[in-house]
């Protein structure tokens, strides 16, 4: 049985203990601040262009580096074939617009973003974008971009060569593209000082040297070639299996079904929970309903029974979910009864504004 989306939450503060993130007013579920589009919103006024923000779990920080945040060029049906139609449509998807859907185009809104970590000393990547120059024939929306995103990353007090880790949660065109950048004809790694942590069951589930046929047909064409082969070639990469521990506060487990590889990375720190939960979900409705799966799953049975796991460990816990491509605030936490989820609040992060892939950048 499908739980019924909520209509429009209003807003709420959100508060902080102990650097314990929670909502003042659980039970509601769109993104604080949110608007109708045509009014705007108070908290886009008073960030009209932020492109990085942060906030503290525990003893690690937690920083958001936007790439691109705009339109995925994909209707929901298009995008999650298992949801009703109804569910984007009228009062019923009030709370999922302006930040998640936009509402004059019906289109699905989303984020591709780094979520940057700095732990034990050290400054470790949550993923990569798509990066520049790359050449994408069968994924046109991410072809030869030149974007300002390590301006960006700059901005957030971090030059390539600080680096330490890079965690690609799997390695589709949206998760490794600033893996590298282009030194004249060659790609080479951006980030020269860094590990590159990679699930060798997606290392090799992508790697075109083995034929492995995947539900994106050619939309992952050339990813492996220019961004992954590349630092594999580096002496760069560590290709982990099961689990991996990056620090005491940081974990790697696999989390099969979006890819073969997916994984996940948990942070415990205190009393404070949190995990990087890749494409995991796309959208908040996929919170209300988990076994409903984006069209890019390739194994659409093992990505509702991860969603489900994960989701359930989040609540149980507390945790805050940090998934790849959520605008608004960008990271969630979540509540659940014996039969559903839901959203109980949002972390108290500025709600993501538009970031053009088409601009100059470096």
């Amino acid at each position: 049985m499908w739980l019924r989306l909520p209509g429009r939450a209003q807003p709420w503060p959100m508060t902080r203990t102990a650097n314990r993130l929670t909502a003042a007013a659980p039970g509601t579920s769109g993104p604080p601040d949110a608007a109708p589009e045509a009014s705007g919103s108070a908290a886009a006024s008073r960030e009209p262009a932020r492109t990085v923000d942060h906030l503290q779990v525990g003893d690690v920080s937690v920083t958001r580096v936007l790439e691109y945040y705009g339109p995925a060029d994909l209707t929901p049906a298009d995008f999650f074939p298992g949801i009703p139609a109804h569910t984007w449509q009228g009062e019923e998807a009030s709370w999922l617009r302006p930040d998640f859907l936009d509402g004059a185009t019906g289109v699905v809104r989303s984020a591709v973003q780094t979520w940057l970590l700095r732990s034990e000393g050290r400054t470790i990547l949550i993923d990569t974008g798509v990066g520049n120059h790359k050449e994408r024939p069968y994924s046109p929306v991410w072809s030869r971009r030149n974007t300002g995103y390590l301006d960006r990353l700059a901005a957030a007090g971090v030059t390539p060569q600080d680096v330490d880790v890079v965690v690609n949660t799997h390695l589709h065109v949206d998760h490794v593209g600033w893996n590298t950048r282009l030194e004249g004809r060659d790609w080479v790694p951006t980030f020269p000082n860094a590990v590159y942590l990679m699930a060798r069951d997606d290392f090799d589930f992508w790697n075109p040297a083995n034929e492995r046929r995947s539900v994106l047909g050619r939309g992952n064409q050339n990813v492996f070639e220019d961004s992954v082969a590349p630092v594999h070639r580096a002496g760069q990469a560590l290709l982990w299996e099961g689990s991996h521990r990056i620090d005491a506060h940081l974990r790697l487990d696999l989390a099969p079904g979006h890819t073969p590889g997916s994984s996940v990375v948990t942070l415990e720190s205190g009393t404070d929970r949190a995990v990087f939960v890749g494409d995991l979900m796309h959208s908040p409705a996929q919170v209300l309903m988990p076994d409903c799966n984006s069209c890019f799953c390739e194994d659409p049975a093992a990505a509702r029974a991860t969603r489900r796991r994960l989701l359930g460990w989040a609540a149980d816990h507390r945790a805050l979910l940090f998934p790849a491509h959520f605008g608004g605030p960008g990271a969630l936490e979540v509540t659940r009864t014996a039969s559903a989820f839901a959203v109980k609040g949002w972390a108290p992060l500025s709600r993501a504004t538009h970031q053009d892939m088409t601009g100059e950048g470096r």
